[in-house]
């Protein structure tokens, strides 16, 4: 009885991280082919060192808040970076003249909203948003 207990410990231990790394979802525009992308893909997009979907129409990232916990995980598990690192990223892309960061919407209903608006567009909600109307794609690695 000790072992399966200890056993059961072990597997909470094991899989409550992975549950718990999944703090968003990521949404395109219905009419998106996407169905699933991987990290280092989103992570291009975001950082716009890919500026065009596979079919040439420009990538349209929107990001939330920094505030916003969802964000957070985003940064990190798909970027590879905190908040100050991504900052930082993003203030030497706009002195170089680079680039400028992707769009931010306040809230989980306005960046499902902007991402039904354009067909372009991607960004990532909290995983238990309402995804009406857009389509969520699978994050694998």
């Amino acid at each position: 009885m000790a072992a399966r207990v200890y056993l059961l410990l072990v597997l909470a231990l094991i899989v409550l991280p992975v549950a718990a790394q999944d703090g968003f979802k990521v949404i395109v525009h219905p009419s998106n082919p996407t169905n699933s992308i991987s990290r280092q893909q989103l992570a291009r997009y975001f950082l716009k060192k890919t500026t065009n979907w596979p079919d040439r129409r420009p990538v349209l990232p929107f990001d939330q808040p920094e505030t916003a916990a969802n964000r957070r995980a985003f940064s990190r598990q798909v970027l590879g970076k905190d908040l100050a690192e991504v900052k930082a990223y993003w203030q030497q892309q706009i002195f170089s003249g680079r680039a400028v960061p992707p769009t931010v919407r306040s809230s989980d209903a306005q960046v499902v909203s902007a991402v039904r608006e354009s067909q372009s567009a991607i960004g990532y909600v909290s995983a238990g948003a309402d995804t009406s109307g857009v389509k969520v794609v699978a994050v694998v690695d």
